[in-house]
């Protein structure tokens, strides 16, 4: 995406769509909130409350911009993780206000991972929203096929 803004793409997006992520596992209530640091970090509190168990978690972690201010090419790392590793989190599009197409690709010699997330401002999005969404992910070349909806039925109103 280009003339990628990060201050407008500041705040709270909830998950409403993902490709299967072992480390969002059973994970509903699924939300992102992106704030900018007095020291000009981004920083990310994501939130998910375990569907098997109830049991709400929270980890915080870094966003950067990789290559140019204007270009949506992020790479996410959360240091409390045993593995702090950085990963790309590039956002293929966004209207800001409503949705967010995310990606991200990693390999790692032998195999690789691939994420897709569709994010919006609305726990419960319209069908319109989801529809632009889905476009966008249709123009990039994304399989609707992997998608699994996020449950954000009876959650927390601070998630």
């Amino acid at each position: 995406m280009g003339d990628f803004n990060m201050a407008r793409y500041l705040g709270r997006w909830y998950e409403a769509e993902r490709y299967f992520a072992l480390f969002e596992f059973a994970g509903k209530c699924v939300s992102a909130n992106y704030s900018a640091a007095d020291d000009g970090r981004f920083l990310i509190v994501n939130r998910q409350t375990s569907s098997l168990t109830g049991i709400r978690s929270t980890i915080e972690g870094e966003v950067r911009l990789v290559g140019r201010s204007d270009e949506s090419k992020l790479s996410v790392k959360f240091p409390s993780l045993p593995v702090s590793l950085a990963a790309p989190y590039w956002v293929l599009d966004t209207d800001y206000e409503n949705y967010s197409v995310v990606w991200s690709c990693s390999n790692f010699g032998l195999f690789s991972t691939r994420n897709a997330w569709i994010l919006t401002r609305a726990r419960t999005p319209t069908l319109p929203v989801m529809e632009r969404a889905y476009a966008a992910v249709d123009r990039n070349g994304i399989s609707r096929a992997f998608f699994i909806r996020t449950d954000q039925k009876n959650c927390p109103a601070h998630y």
